[in-house]
């Protein structure tokens, strides 16, 4: 693509519109590499795991505090009876 100018001053134009789209491309690629950084900080990828990781301990918690409530209730059951005993 060839240009032909007639002028210096619209070869200063020229020249002032590249900078400028040099500069946004520049300040566009910094913006994405940042996004880019951001999305692979440990926080982020533990972000979509904290949920199951919540979800497991739920889980394990009221399994486990079933059966103490298990326990508990064979405990309360078995009590009258060891006194009829």
């Amino acid at each position: 693509m060839e240009n032909r100018y007639s002028s210096f001053k619209e070869v200063d134009e020229r020249l002032k519109v590249l900078k400028l789209r040099r500069e946004i491309d520049t300040e566009s690629f910094k913006l994405h590499l940042n996004r880019t950084k951001a999305n692979f900080y440990p926080t982020q990828l533990l972000g979509g795991t904290k949920g199951i990781l919540q979800k497991m301990l739920l889980t394990f918690a009221v399994k486990k505090l079933s059966n103490v409530s298990g326990v508990l209730r064979n405990f309360r059951r078995s009590e009258p009876e060891q006194l009829l005993e």
